[in-house]
């Protein structure tokens, strides 16, 4: 079967638009994504007919191509996606819709969070990538990283805790407990402006919902939307509610619906604001939550 044949054009433009996407953020360079995202397109029509028609989803296998090469980019960065030594520097491309893309991928994506992704191992740079910002499963993950399941989960987990670390400065924690009360005030009074004023202008909120629940696919930027994207979330409904209680050390927000838990918010403070906001929506994740007291 001729797969390019059987899609419309808005298909094929989409597939290369969310091949960008991950590229970029897994390198953030948009001449390597750009590079990355030709040559994974070489080798799907290196491919026999035959084989290419044995691929069901071709759209999977070149995110796995990409990703792959990706990988390899990270481990020897002065390489370039086909394998010849090259330096990792911004560069504008001039191929029109390519360009386009790169260009609001690079407002959206703030050089604060890919300065600090650059810290991070490949491995753990493409587990958080793909997990958190794409929303991919945690088995679609292995498949690209090229580790076990359990392996994926854990390195998404070091590199969660890495970002926090850089980001974070040692806030005391009765200012950190009232700054997430205040947050929650916000949010339950619908309060736009005050919520904004408690973020950082670069605050990035992280929403996981594993592949299990519609949850925002990318990170939202800028304190703006990240307050938007909060209130819609957490919009009133008589049968949510929103409390503060202890998360991972510190005071975080717990959203249940109908007594369940159906939401853990996180928050990472830097400079007396709101610099990060990880909101965990994974049900796999929660359940730990919904047990009932032993």
């Amino acid at each position: 079967m001729n797969h390019d044949d059987s899609v419309s054009v808005a298909e094929l433009l989409d597939e290369r638009r969310h091949l960008l996407e991950v590229t970029y953020w897994m390198l953030g360079n948009s001449r390597e994504a750009e590079s990355v995202v030709g040559e994974a397109y070489r080798r799907w029509y290196g491919l026999s007919e035959v084989e290419r028609g044995e691929i069901s989803t071709p759209r999977y296998w070149l995110a796995k191509t990409a990703g792959g090469i990706c990988l390899g980019l990270l481990a020897h960065p002065r390489r370039d996606a086909t394998g010849q030594r090259g330096q990792r520097e911004e560069h504008h491309t001039t191929t029109g819709g390519a360009e386009e893309v790169q260009a609001s991928l690079a407002k959206e994506v703030s050089r604060v969070l890919l300065n600090a992704l650059d810290s991070l191992s490949p491995a753990e740079r493409a587990a958080f990538v793909l997990n958190d910002v794409f929303g991919m499963a945690s088995g679609t993950v292995a498949d690209i990283v090229g580790r076990p399941e359990s392996e994926c989960v854990g390195l998404a987990d070091r590199a969660r805790r890495s970002l926090r670390m850089q980001r974070s400065r040692s806030t005391p924690p009765d200012e950190h407990d009232l700054l997430a009360r205040t947050v929650r005030e916000a949010c339950v009074n619908e309060d736009a402006e005050l919520l904004e004023s408690l973020l950082c202008p670069d605050a990035t909120a992280f929403f996981d919902g594993g592949g299990k629940v519609r949850a925002l696919s990318r990170p939202v930027h800028g304190s703006r939307r990240v307050a938007h994207s909060l209130l819609v979330l957490l919009a009133r409904h008589p049968r949510t509610t929103l409390t503060t209680h202890s998360v991972n050390g510190r005071t975080g927000l717990i959203v249940r619906y109908d007594h369940q838990v159906a939401a853990v918010i996180s928050l990472d403070i830097a400079e007396h604001h709101v610099a990060q906001v990880w909101v965990v929506l994974n049900p796999d994740k929660l359940r730990s939550w919904n047990q009932p007291p032993t």
